[in-house]
């Protein structure tokens, strides 16, 4: 079985040496986006626009692998004031099914964003 990469003109592109994500058999991981927009660059300001942003690059790179946000199966959260969690987590809400993935989630020294988030997703064969 060989690893596969993930690319999309959708999500930002990777600004050293990683890739968007990595398809290995029935599982992607993606690598840790933040709230760029790929077409701009711009970064919104609030949390909750951020986590938005965020899930928007992690569902164009799941796309690509021909996958959804509802087959995340765990994320990864680093938000840079953990007393943002409240606002994070709203926002993050919007975005996924029940059942809702596994998350763990820290506080990170970020730069220059408040929220950076990757995930694992696969779908049964």
């Amino acid at each position: 079985m060989a690893r596969t990469a993930i690319t999309t003109p959708d999500a930002p592109s990777p600004a050293g040496h990683y890739s968007q994500g990595i398809r290995f058999g029935d599982l992607v991981w993606t690598s840790g986006f933040g709230p760029q927009n790929p077409r701009t660059g711009e970064i919104p300001e609030s949390v909750a626009e951020q986590t938005r942003r965020v899930l928007l690059n992690i569902e164009a790179t799941l796309a690509a692998a021909g996958l959804g946000l509802g087959d995340v199966l765990k994320t990864t959260v680093h938000l840079a004031d953990l007393a943002d969690f409240a606002e994070f987590n709203a926002a993050y809400g919007e975005f996924f099914p029940d059942p809702a993935p596994a998350r763990t989630t820290v506080g990170s020294a970020l730069a220059g964003i408040k929220v950076e988030i990757d995930v694992v997703a696969g779908r049964a064969a």
